[in-house]
């Protein structure tokens, strides 16, 4: 290397950031003691933006472009470095590369359970996740606040305490919300605009814009999603009796289909279980479904009365006594009821003789 090759190697004239990592929102430009001389070029790519730190001070910004560096378009730089006049030797100064693109698929979620009181269910415990885009939309507050001397900051050093930020706001929102968990899944877009709308400000303190906030999933316990998924089952079967004889039919056909299993005596076995459970089936099948309550009380047999040639009534059992015991109904009085052959005397009827049994005799006269 040449005399003149050395002495050009201790100067910059070239400063750039290519980034290749998706992930990195600052990066310091490495000069390792070398000085920046005057008349540099400075490229400043799409989605960046370049600051110039003097001794610890923020200085000059550049958005995007192409720039040759000269005291006309480092202002700052040249008051804190006292150039009245312009500068021709080379300085020392630190350049950072903020990325201002936008940061998609962050993650966030809840650490630990956030309880709540449900309407439905009472106190529940949930967990919530999500996905947020984040971009850098004030690089000097960013630096100051955030980055500080780091050489190169990504986006895993700040998505904790974004994090955080996230989970102590959402608690807040989802407990004022009152929306009950089963109408969850119906308000996640809701949800999730309120609470971007709580973290602007936070964000802002450090420079950073949260562009979109989405509440992905609000999920329960695993032992109350069982309990539940237990409970919608019940919903789906519907009548619980119909169930169970369709399973048991169901139970008859795949036996049925398998007589070998046990041999002659099992197979008997499995054909009288069969009839017993086919005529348990039918029974169930031919009564028809009541809803909650006791069945009605069975009615009883209703009478015909042949008085003076013509019928009367029907009557029935309290009614009839009450003619026996008025002397309009004896036991050679002609009756008949539904089921019977033809009209019999009340005598010979079992049910209606026996009513006159209960029927006091006259009083005795004097």
């Amino acid at each position: 290397m040449g005399l003149f090759d050395k002495i050009k190697g201790e100067f910059i004239d070239v400063i750039e950031w290519t980034d290749d990592s998706g992930d990195t929102l600052v990066y310091r430009f490495e000069r390792h003691g070398n000085e920046i001389k005057n008349g540099a070029q400075l490229t400043v790519r799409q989605g960046q933006t370049a600051v110039f730190v003097d001794e610890g001070q923020l200085a000059d910004v550049f958005e995007p472009g192409m720039y040759t560096l000269e005291t006309s378009n480092l202002p700052i730089l040249s008051t804190l470095k006292g150039w009245k006049y312009g500068f021709q030797s080379p300085f020392k100064a630190e350049v950072y590369f903020v990325s201002t693109r936008l940061f998609t698929d962050q993650k966030w979620g809840t650490k630990n359970p956030i309880t709540m009181r449900d309407p439905e269910f009472g106190p529940v415990r949930v967990r919530a996740f999500g996905t947020y885009a984040i971009r850098v939309g004030d690089p000097t507050v960013f630096i100051k606040e955030i980055v500080g001397t780091d050489g190169r900051f990504s986006t895993g050093e700040v998505t904790d305490q974004l994090r955080n930020i996230l989970v102590a706001r959402f608690s807040d929102a989802l407990a004022e919300s009152g929306i009950p968990v089963l109408d969850m899944a119906a308000n996640l877009d809701e949800l999730g605009t309120t609470l971007l709308g709580r973290v602007t400000s936070d964000l802002t303190g450090y420079g950073l814009e949260l562009r979109t906030l989405l509440v992905e999933n609000v999920s329960l316990p695993p032992a109350v999603e069982e309990a539940l998924d237990k409970r919608t089952s019940m919903g789906v079967i519907g009548d619980l009796s119909k169930y169970m004889q369709y399973q048991s039919a169901t139970a008859i056909g795949d036996a049925a289909k398998n007589p070998g299993g046990g041999g002659a005596a099992a197979a008997g076995i499995g054909a009288g279980l069969g009839m017993a459970m086919a005529g348990q089936m039918a029974q169930g099948m031919q009564q028809p479904a009541r809803a909650g309550g006791p069945p009605p009380l069975p009615a009883g047999a209703q009478y015909w009365v042949a008085v003076d040639g013509q019928q009367a009534g029907p009557f029935d059992a309290a009614a009839l006594k009450e003619q026996i015991r008025g002397g309009g109904v004896k036991k050679d009085t002609l009756v008949w009821a539904e089921g019977m052959a033809e009209w019999t005397a009340a005598g010979q009827v079992e049910a209606v003789a026996k009513l006159f049994g209960s029927v006091p005799p006259p009083l005795p006269t004097k």
